[in-house]
């Protein structure tokens, strides 16, 4: 699973990359985790807010970081 965390480096963004790389630790999920920072991919997006999460193309959230429970359900792929 590619996941992608949209974000130029504020608090909010830095939070949600490090939740995201200690669920995958933790819940043993093998993703393929990348911090996106040039604003041109991140506007491709059309997100108006940062952070903001791309997992295998598809925007799930932006401009605030969801809980554990959210991002597991949307990590381990399970539909909703």
């Amino acid at each position: 699973m590619k996941v992608r965390i949209l974000g130029t480096g504020c608090s909010k963004c830095k939070a949600l990359e490090q939740k995201i790389r200690l669920l995958d630790s933790t819940h043993h999920l093998n993703l393929d985790i990348e911090k996106v920072t040039d604003l041109r991919e991140i506007m491709n997006y059309g997100i108006l807010a940062t952070p903001g999460l791309v997992i295998d193309g598809v925007v799930k959230s932006a401009g605030s970081v969801p809980n554990d429970e959210k991002l597991l359900t949307w990590l381990k792929g399970i539909q909703q």
